[in-house]
């Protein structure tokens, strides 16, 4: 909730980070910031937590460009140091492994 809420609170700071090959910057952003939030919110609610995580886990993959083109232009982020930049790209298959625990039991119930 808090980093989709971040999306629109500090929207050039996200908007910094995009890829210069991708365009409609800002309305990626907001996209991306809908979409963490209603994910986060179908976390909470059992009948939508499968297809929140698994939306979850695709932003994580969607979003992981901005990562990299934030740890290779260090420069953008004055306000962070390159080592923080580089420690925030194992942090995004971690976020993975974590969403994918959270759901572990309605994954579950759909293998039965």
């Amino acid at each position: 909730m808090i980093g989709g809420t971040a999306h629109f609170v500090v929207t050039d700071w996200f908007i910094a980070a995009m890829p210069s090959y991708l365009g409609y910057h800002r309305e990626l952003v907001l996209i991306s910031g809908v979409f963490e939030l209603m994910g986060a919110i179908g976390l909470l609610i059992p009948s939508t937590r499968l297809i929140a995580g698994y939306g979850l886990m695709a932003l994580c993959v969607a979003v992981f460009p901005a990562n990299i083109n934030m740890a290779m232009n260090p420069e953008l982020f004055p306000t962070m140091s390159e080592t923080a930049l580089y420690l925030r790209l194992p942090l995004q298959p971690l976020l993975i492994l974590l969403i994918w625990y959270a759901i572990g039991e309605e994954r579950a119930k759909c293998a039965e």
